[in-house]
């Protein structure tokens, strides 16, 4: 779900995957996930695209005739080397 800012509150331990870079917004936005996905999709590498289609239920793209796509693929093992010891930025810092 995508929600206007402000509007979505973030869990002390909800996990920070990253910002998402939308043109025509200067902020960029924050892309969250709980702790306990976040255990599931730890070892994958998402990707967020924008396509045209019905969007889900209250998520601001629902009106624009837009939805949100998530592609998949699991880190390689390089990847995986990287970033497994990595600090995992949460809600909390």
């Amino acid at each position: 779900m995508c929600y206007p800012a402000g509007e979505f509150r973030v869990g002390g331990q909800d996990v920070k995957l990253g910002d998402l870079v939308v043109a025509g917004i200067q902020e960029p936005i924050g892309f969250w996930m709980s702790a306990s996905q976040f255990e599931y999709w730890k070892h994958t590498h998402l990707t967020v695209d924008v396509v045209d289609g019905r969007g889900g239920g209250f998520s601001l793209e629902s009106p624009e005739g837009k939805r949100f796509l998530i592609r998949s693929r699991l880190f390689t093992e390089q990847e995986w080397s990287i970033l497994e010891n990595q600090e995992v930025p949460t809600g909390a810092y």
